[in-house]
């Protein structure tokens, strides 16, 4: 019984971390730059451009260290998620390898959150500044970025939010079911490994669609698209798998009655 309230203890404890970074993430990605919580653009270097920019110091710094904080999160979510580092985490932690890996995941995110450094000297690629650009532009962001956490929330629901946070390995582990992978498709499995990020348009909104793109906006921008891109390998039976399930899934939320999702 021990063991398995430790396990349990574990997993939630992972899920709370994991739940909490992802608020906090959206605050990071949408409030503060739709609501004004960055200072505003300006200075001699934003005015005379890219080019004087690439030789202020005062600039280069704060994003040398931005790009760490981005290569650290993307190493350890990448490096994790090789076959041979999720096998040494199973012999050494068993079930909790994906509560691990996404409470790590959620301290790497933290890090880069909270130690990001704001760029206000920086130029900038865009700004809606004069009306009536300066009072619609930020609303009709406002309104996407609302649209797309929806999505994603709705996204990963579908998906098993349960699984993908390491919860459901844990559960059936107690209750003696196995592998929660081991009663999927194999098409289900196929289109796993080809899709590490079932969100990627939503999140790509979030990063792009903002009033105001500075240079380290530009930067998290940048990063976090090219590699969004590099995880997906998504071909056409994949994508013929994925609409079906959705399909699936939706008829089994309206009718409920006619049993459990695969």
């Amino acid at each position: 019984m021990a063991p398995a309230l430790l396990l349990v203890s574990a997993a939630l404890t992972s899920f709370i971390l994991a739940f909490g970074t992802g608020v906090e993430f959206v605050r990071f990605t949408s409030l503060r730059p739709l609501l004004g919580g960055i200072p505003e653009s300006g200075g001699p270097v934003a005015r005379q451009g890219w080019m004087a920019a690439l030789q202020d110091r005062s600039i280069l710094a704060p994003l040398a260290w931005d790009l760490g904080l981005l290569l650290l999160f993307v190493g350890q979510h990448s490096l994790m998620a090789t076959e041979t580092v999720k096998a040494w985490i199973s012999q050494y932690f068993g079930v909790l390898q994906r509560s691990l890996y996404v409470a790590c995941t959620a301290l790497a995110l933290q890090l880069v959150m909270r130690y990001w450094e704001p760029v206000p000297r920086g130029p900038v690629l865009w700004e809606a500044r004069a009306e009536p650009w300066a009072t619609w532009v930020p609303l009709l962001c406002f309104v996407l970025h609302v649209i797309s956490w929806l999505l994603i929330f709705s996204i990963l629901l579908v998906f098993d939010y349960a699984e993908l946070m390491g919860l459901k390995q844990v559960y059936y582990y107690v209750l003696g079911l196995g592998e929660p992978l081991a009663l999927k498709s194999p098409r289900a499995l196929r289109l796993f490994s080809h899709l590490r990020h079932p969100v990627c348009v939503e999140l790509l909104t979030v990063l792009w669609v903002v009033p105001t793109l500075g240079t380290d906006r530009l930067l998290l921008a940048l990063l976090l698209t090219l590699y969004l891109g590099l995880a997906h390998g998504l071909d056409q039976q994949d994508l013929r798998y994925l609409r079906a399930q959705l399909q699936r899934k939706l008829h089994l939320l309206s009718r409920p009655q006619d049993g459990e999702a695969e």
